[in-house]
């Protein structure tokens, strides 16, 4: 089986046209899904400057951010052939009902590519600024949990139906007791992290938890997000240990010299094989 590519533009430090020409050129590179996130603020400076919930005055985490679901639709406007989502949506910043109407009309836009990426959310700021309970990592959990079966459901009835159908649902997280418990129950795609064997560890966790809920495994695409430089050179280890869907994650100014590299990797296994 064909090692899928993804790559993740983040929608910070950079101008709506340099996000969109990074999306464009991805997608003519051949790459099979697009992706962004979901927040508010930026994660991180421009130089790299690690996470904080609260940033100083000066820092570049109060930089340029565009929204996600916005984002989204442009991106369905202006690809062909790639699937886009986001990864991974916070389950908390909109209605369950909403978030499945959203996500059919934006389905629709994109001729069928769009996968619904969901998590429980983290990111205090987001939630602090925007007036959302931010509560704890439990909660949120729990309100992921019983949000999932509302949005299938109306999925089910909305008319027109969506062209993907069902539509395709992913989750992120790699939580061991109730994370990879909702991913075996609803999910379509997994996302995990590395190191390889991290993600490995985890791999075999959600086979477990698929046959504690009576889930094929193989229904669940295994999907792993990668981030530092060295990362590209444990892709064959990444495989491994289980990884189906290889997403780059990208910030400004997208350098798509990696995306290529990752593309001919998979051209040059596929060689081996």
């Amino acid at each position: 089986m064909a090692i899928r590519i993804g790559v993740q533009l983040h929608p910070q430090h950079c101008t709506y046209p340099e996000f969109i020409e990074a999306v464009e050129g991805c997608d003519r590179l051949g790459v099979d899904t697009l992706w962004t996130w979901d927040h508010f603020y930026p994660l991180y400076g421009e130089e790299g400057a690690p996470m904080a919930d609260v940033p100083p005055v000066d820092s570049p985490r109060r930089g340029d951010h565009f929204e996600a679901w916005t984002l989204l639709t442009a991106m369905a406007c202006r690809t062909t052939r790639a699937e886009i989502g986001l990864l991974v949506g916070c389950n908390s910043y909109r209605n369950p009902h909403l978030v499945a109407d959203m996500a059919r009309t934006v389905d629709h836009i994109s001729n069928g590519r769009l996968i619904l990426g969901l998590g429980s959310g983290w990111f205090e700021r987001d939630y602090q600024e925007y007036g959302y309970e931010f509560g704890t990592a439990a909660w949120r959990l729990k309100q992921l949990g019983e949000n999932l079966p509302i949005i299938q459901e109306r999925l089910k009835r909305l008319t027109p139906q969506p062209i993907r159908n069902p539509l395709p649902i992913m989750i992120g997280g790699g939580g061991e007791k109730v994370t990879l418990k909702l991913v075996a129950r609803h999910a379509h795609l997994w996302n995990g992290f590395g190191p390889p064997e991290n993600f490995a560890h985890k791999n075999k966790i959600l086979d477990q938890w698929c046959a504690e809920v009576g889930r094929n495994p193989r229904e669940v695409e295994r999907t792993v997000g990668i981030m530092r430089p060295d990362d590209l050179d444990k892709l064959d280890d990444y495989v491994a240990a289980g990884a189906e869907h290889i997403i780059l994650m990208l910030g400004w100014p997208f350098p798509l010299a990696a995306v290529q590299k990752l593309l001919e990797w998979r051209a040059s296994r596929m060689v081996r094989a």
